[in-house]
């Protein structure tokens, strides 16, 4: 009897927290959608030839608009650095993609407070000056041009044998693997189809019905790729706020030691986030529960960052670079995460930012009619139009120059997939090699389980 209980009063946890952030998920991944469907990735690849401060900025910045999953991120960024971006500028917007972006911010705000938004941002700037001047130093050239060479043997290879869409090029390299815009790259974002990157000011753009409704796919696909992350991460945080004692969490994290408190917390919280299994936006209800239960502010802060080292991401960078590779990736993700928690919460400190007292819930006890229920019925209404213009695509000519990762949902553009299949004269898009690789193995079977939607 305590054990259902327990679980059902895990599961309204759960359901009160989501409540709570409805209005703003919908809010956040509009945003996005817009933003993605404004800006391509053609575009993006252009601008990331080297890792000097100004091409930081620019990765950084599209890191933002680009906003996606982890999983997704991963992939843009692999395929980016395939195509000709220099490493670090790679990688930090692959960070920018899942750490700076709105609807997390939203989401941390309504949940945990305003401090904890501003720390994103904030620490999250932190974070990317670190790896901008950690990866360049720590990782060997040859190990970059070693990955690179991988990645376009493994292009070559699926190529010859017709199954995939390889990007075998070649350019002049800089110091970390990127050639800007004079290799043999820009192609990919100047050609092909005219409305992914053809020019036009954004004013123009704006006016463009076929932009809304790919900004709508955007949107929808989004919610759809991200739905086991957001389920998993609300369950799991409310399991934890409501099954799990205040005495496991001091055992884990150091309570009442000052500065090495601080150190350990910061070091720590990203341990969490490599064994909870999950990632992108569905950390944030996980984070909540934890500062509820104790753990320093940045220990939660590098636990928020800690998502692109989910175990689940990590084989997946040992696919794409190798084991050498991946083990001193995950030492310098590890490190620019817990260094730039630390750095966040000495900084709030400092400036009198930290929150001055921890929630002792940390969604409402019951549903009531105040402005988080009126704001959810004007998203959901706006949700409700925004998938009629997502399936309403053919009219408005949409989603011509986009395809659908039948894995994932994920909205893709065509000019610059993660990966492609080509079988029986068809030609099918994905996300990442990740999607690719479950649709195979899938598609063997007798009952395929594939996203049709």
């Amino acid at each position: 009897m305590d054990v259902l209980l327990t679980m059902g009063g895990s599961l309204r946890e759960a359901f009160f927290m989501f409540w709570e952030t409805l209005w703003a998920l919908v809010l956040g991944f509009g945003l996005s959608g817009a933003v993605q469907a404004f800006v391509s990735r053609g575009q993006m690849q252009r601008v990331l030839g080297d890792h000097r401060p100004a091409a930081l900025t620019r990765s950084s910045l599209l890191g933002m608009a680009s906003s996606s999953c982890s999983y997704a991120a991963t992939a843009l960024a692999k395929s980016l650095f395939a195509r000709g971006a220099d490493f670090t500028a790679a990688m930090v917007f692959m960070f920018a993609s899942t750490n700076l972006v709105a609807e997390l911010g939203i989401v941390l705000w309504l949940l945990i407070g305003w401090q904890f938004t501003l720390a994103e941002f904030a620490g999250g700037a932190i974070m990317i000056v670190l790896l901008g001047l950690a990866l360049p130093q720590l990782v060997p050239r040859r190990w970059v041009m070693a990955a690179r060479e991988r990645l376009d043997g493994d292009g070559a290879d699926r190529a010859g044998h017709g199954e995939h869409g390889g990007h075998k090029e070649h350019g002049g390299h800089g110091e970390h693997g990127g050639h800007g815009e004079h290799g043999g790259h820009r192609e990919h974002g100047e050609h092909g189809g005219q409305h992914a990157s053809g020019p036009g000011s954004l004013r123009e753009r704006l006016r463009q019905p076929s932009r809304w409704v790919d900004a709508a796919g955007y949107t929808i696909s989004d919610l759809t790729m991200l739905r086991r992350e957001l389920i998993i991460g609300f369950t799991v945080a409310g399991f934890i706020a409501v099954a799990v004692p205040a005495s496991f969490w001091n055992a884990v994290f150091l309570h009442h030691h000052g500065a090495l408190t601080m150190i350990e917390n910061a070091v720590v919280g990203p341990l969490v986030a490599i064994i909870s299994f999950t990632c992108s936006i569905g950390n944030v209800p996980l984070a909540a529960a934890l500062w509820k239960d104790g753990i320093s502010f940045g220990g939660v802060v590098a636990f928020i960052f800690a998502d692109l080292i989910a175990l689940p991401l990590l084989f997946i960078y040992r696919k794409f670079y190798g084991g050498r590779l991946t083990l001193r990736l995950f030492g310098i993700f590890w490190l620019v995460m817990s260094v730039a928690g630390l750095l966040t919460e000495l900084i709030f400190n400092a400036a009198g930012l930290r929150p001055p007292a921890r929630p002792s819930i940390i969604a409402p006890e019951h549903l009531s009619w105040d402005y988080t229920t009126i704001l959810n019925i004007v998203f959901l209404v706006a949700l409700v139009g925004i998938y009629w213009l997502h399936r309403s695509k053919d009219r408005f000519g949409g989603g011509q120059d986009v395809a659908r990762d039948p894995v994932c949902g994920m909205q893709v553009e065509k000019q610059n997939p993660g990966a492609v299949l080509l079988a029986g004269g068809q030609t099918t898009y994905f996300c990442s090699e990740h999607c690719e690789r479950r649709y195979r193995e899938h598609s063997s079977a007798s009952d395929p389980v594939v996203h049709t939607g």
